[in-house]
């Protein structure tokens, strides 16, 4: 809402004020969903909601409402399930338009702003005159629309099936299949770093003994560490590749990244005692500690792709501008060489998908030789000093506690694997702040901290998240105090998300109704659902505490997504994850 307070738009927040006025002034309402590091929501911004020409149309024909999916993503969770069932595909910015009782009858993506095919400024006009000419055929597609999405999403049922062993076989097959042998991760462009399956695949590694298992783990690490989508300079990762070699990012940097990352090479760490995941590991929480922190020891939620309207801008060097700024140390032709540095370029132009000269720095393999290194650590320094005169990209300075929850176990886990004390201070220190500043005075957790002030209630993954991260500083501790907050909390969250009629966990608790179906995800998707990490937590808490309820409680859950599971496990290898911790 802040990045969008000057649109000509007139845009409300997510509310009653906003669904108030749209059915006083019997009009649709536009709802626009994106996040502030994303760099198509900016594209769509400076084309249209910057534009007086959309804003005059918008205006009239629509209230228009902006929504940050990650800080409602309660609102994100039901409308990109709208705009998959709606359309057979998502993403963002995600573009809604809906009745004044909140049901969809529009879905889409990114729009331009006009076309020969249908841009914002014709679908808006069209859509004006289907509601002021034909608005009981629009009300009738959204009734049926959402019955569509609440039939999707309510398939989820307790069950006497328990799931078999074979699921684990089926996943790892699956998996295996999708293996890209020779860059590592699954799939091809585009290509997410999905440490989570990585997490599934050691874990079956030390079930069977399968060395190829380990290997795709061992290729992905490695891979992800040399590509571009490693910041080779700064540290930390960028969210996802465009390519299958890892070469070419999109450049925004999540907080859930970098701690999914970190527990992936945490526990490669532990499993094969190889010293390059220790460095790696170190390397990505010297970017989140040095960078991503508050002062009072919350961590933020990204950073841009984007500078000065340009994507990568930041990132990207030209050949000259390397052997400019190490021409007095004669280390250019080395730097140009390890980072596989053209005069041409590896970068292509998204408007013309041309070379224009600009270079991601990558690497072409991973020395172990001292004398390299050293001189390799001397460019970084050079090359990142040089790189802190540009403009460097925005920074959302966002705190959500979920997010926060995944870091404070990382490092949690990271202190107890490498024996570093700096990693658990700082993980204590953010479990406290979550704990004063994000919580009511009745101990329910808030979801969003910006600029001193805290919000929105909490849901589901903020909970289950943070239960996993005091579970971790209690492993790494044994101090009581962290094992006790993690059950108290953990009893909350049963008591204000847990479906009593069909199992398993929804998103939002029952007091929030703002929304037309609560949402009820099991999807491992970026980062793992808060089932899977309740699942996880229930079953390590049980053992910790000789709950047996807790685990009576963990079956239930398993058996309200068993079916689902059946269908596609390798959907949900952070679940299967926790059902391998009933054994």
């Amino acid at each position: 809402m802040l990045q969008h307070a000057d649109n000509p738009v007139n845009w409300y927040p997510w509310g009653a004020r906003a669904f108030s006025a749209a059915e006083e002034q019997d009009k649709p309402v536009f709802v626009s969903i994106g996040y502030s590091t994303c760099h198509w929501c900016h594209v769509m911004a400076h084309e249209s909601f910057e534009d007086d020409e959309v804003a005059v149309i918008l205006n009239d024909a629509f209230v228009c409402v902006k929504v940050d999916r990650e800080e409602r993503p309660d609102v994100d969770s039901v409308y990109i399930h709208a705009c998959q069932v709606m359309t057979g595909t998502g993403g963002w910015p995600l573009t809604i338009i809906m009745t004044p009782d909140k049901k969809p009858f529009f879905a889409g993506t990114y729009i331009p702003k006009s076309s020969p095919h249908m841009g914002l400024i014709e679908i808006a006009a069209r859509i004006n005159d289907l509601w002021r000419s034909n608005k009981a055929d629009l009300i009738a597609l959204a009734d049926k629309a959402m019955d569509a999405i609440k039939a999707s999403l309510n398939t989820v049922s307790i069950t006497m099936e328990y799931p078999h062993a074979s699921l684990f076989d089926k996943a790892y097959q699956r998996l295996s299949e999708n293996h890209d042998r020779e860059n590592g991760g699954f799939g091809t462009a585009p290509k997410f770093p999905a440490a989570h399956n990585l997490a599934f695949l050691m874990r079956h590694f030390r079930r069977t003994n399968d060395p190829n298992a380990l290997q795709m783990v061992e290729t992905t690490l490695s891979k992800l560490r040399q590509g571009g989508i490693f910041d080779q300079l700064g540290f930390g990762f960028h969210r996802y590749a465009t390519d299958a070699r890892w070469l070419v990012p999109h450049f925004e940097k999540m907080l859930y990244d970098q701690a999914m990352l970190v527990i992936a090479y945490a526990e490669a760490f532990q499993l094969t005692g190889k010293l390059f995941y220790e460095t790696t590991l170190r390397e990505i929480l010297t970017y989140v500690l040095r960078d991503m922190r508050d002062a009072r020891g919350g961590f933020y939620c990204s950073e841009d792709a984007d500078t000065e309207g340009v994507e990568g801008l930041f990132y990207l060097w030209r050949y000259d501008e390397i052997t400019e700024a190490l021409k007095e140390t004669g280390e250019a032709e080395f730097a140009i060489d390890v980072f596989n540095v053209r005069r041409e370029g590896n970068f292509h132009n998204e408007l013309t998908r041309t070379l224009d000269g600009r270079n991601i720095l990558h690497l072409r393999s991973l020395s172990t030789e001292a004398s390299v290194n050293n001189m390799f650590d001397a460019v970084v320094t050079k090359l990142l000093k040089k790189r802190r005169q540009r403009v460097a990209p925005f920074k959302d300075t966002k705190i959500l506690t979920d997010w926060n929850g995944l870091m404070i176990g990382a490092l949690a886990l990271a202190a107890r694997t490498v024996k570093e004390p700096l990693y658990l201070e700082a993980a204590q220190t953010a479990a406290d702040f979550i704990l004063k500043c994000m919580s009511r005075p009745d101990g329910h957790l808030l979801h969003c901290h910006k600029d001193g002030i805290s919000s929105i209630d909490a849901m589901l993954d903020d909970y289950a998240f943070l239960v996993y991260a005091l579970t971790e500083l209690y492993e790494c501790t044994l101090n009581d105090a962290w094992l006790h907050t993690a059950c108290r909390l953990n009893a909350v969250m049963i008591d204000d998300f847990w479906d009593t009629h069909n199992g398993g966990f929804y998103m939002t608790p029952a007091s929030n109704k703002e929304l037309p179906v609560r949402p009820k995800d099991l999807y491992d998707g970026a980062y793992p659902s808060g089932n899977s990490i309740a699942l996880v937590n229930f079953l390590r808490l049980s053992r910790l505490t000789t709950d047996n309820e807790l685990r009576a409680k963990a079956e239930q859950l398993i058996r309200a997504f068993a079916a689902k599971v059946q269908q596609a496990p390798a959907a949900y290898t952070m679940f299967l994850n926790g059902i391998d911790l009933v054994s």
